[in-house]
């Protein structure tokens, strides 16, 4: 198992640029169920930032990207049950991929509630400190 970061995946998701999807292209092509890849929490979550921020994806284009990535037998998602948590809620809900990944964390953790200031945030089960 290899660790892949944020930018390989941007790389291979969106070919960019032609000389490094190249090799991307060819690091996916070599990933098996026997030899995967390894995103981590915050891989998937600055994946989802990057895709939306300067890729300008819908929430839907980014859920089916997620979805794309947890369901590939080449890839191993730390924390899996989570992010398919935090997906459903962030199809559902206005919040950020984000800020409902944090809640599920934080309810996986044993806390009570998260408080936040964000009124979105809120829409994925955190509690509004005022």
């Amino acid at each position: 198992m290899i660790g892949l970061d944020t930018n390989v995946v941007v790389r291979y998701l969106t070919h960019d640029d032609s000389a490094q999807a190249a090799a991307v292209t060819k690091l996916f092509a070599s990933l098996s169920a026997d030899d995967p890849g390894f995103l981590s929490l915050t891989v998937i979550v600055e994946t989802v930032w990057v895709l939306r921020g300067s890729y300008g994806l819908k929430k839907g284009e980014i859920a089916d990207v997620l979805e794309m990535l947890l369901r590939s037998k080449e890839i191993i998602v730390e924390r899996a049950d989570l992010v398919v948590q935090a997906l459903r809620k962030f199809r559902a809900a206005r919040a950020d991929f984000s800020d409902c990944l944090i809640e599920r964390c934080g309810s996986e953790a044993g806390c009570e509630y998260t408080v936040t200031f964000d009124k979105r945030a809120s829409d994925a089960g955190m509690k509004l400190l005022s």
